[in-house]
């Protein structure tokens, strides 16, 4: 089986019209960008109705669905509303007011992304500290996109478990730990 070369790029359309190079792993990646980079999926153009149309559209512009390109339904337009639960009539959940919204089909590309150093990253005892800050709802959209990107922290390690939880250590030999009854 051999591995899929994904596009090098700062952003999905530059992935899909002039990617910098191609790579299989992240290595190859960072040694082709000279820096950091990130695996993402990102939609890109116009929504079709169908995927036949979707594929017919891309296929003459020369971007065949495959490999690293996917066609992906997308559904646009106002969010499904909140149904609650009612007993009426011996049936517990009512009938939908509205059809179902029609799934509109989009171009979803995959590539190792570009990070750039610079303003939107936040260092771990910041991000902590405005997770918790009951005045941070106020934040802009890059500080909470990075925030979504970095990965939660413990603040020490967890300790092994060195017992069960139905295991109790003996008080005349703390070394020895038997079933609790």
């Amino acid at each position: 089986m051999t591995a899929i070369s994904y596009p090098v790029a700062e952003t999905a359309d530059q992935a899909l019209n002039a990617p910098l190079a191609f790579a299989e792993r992240a290595r190859e990646a960072v040694h082709a960008a000279g820096g950091a980079v990130e695996f993402v999926s990102e939609s890109v153009g116009p929504t079709f109705v169908s995927e036949a149309a979707a594929e017919e559209a891309y296929r003459t512009a020369g971007f065949p669905p495959g490999e690293w390109r996917t066609l992906r339904p997308v559904i646009e337009g106002r969010p499904a509303p909140t149904i609650r639960p009612v007993n009426l009539d011996g049936r517990r959940w009512p009938k939908p007011a509205a059809a179902a919204p029609h799934a509109l089909w989009r171009l979803s590309v995959s590539y190792w992304r570009i990070v750039r150093d610079g303003a939107d990253a936040i260092p771990g005892a910041a991000a902590r500290r405005l997770r918790r800050d009951p005045e941070a709802q106020g934040l802009d959209t890059r500080a909470l996109q990075a925030l979504a990107r970095q990965p939660m922290r413990a603040v020490e390690p967890q300790r092994p478990l060195d017992i069960g939880l139905f295991e109790v250590r003996l008080p005349e030999a703390p070394d020895r730990i038997v079933p609790d009854e």
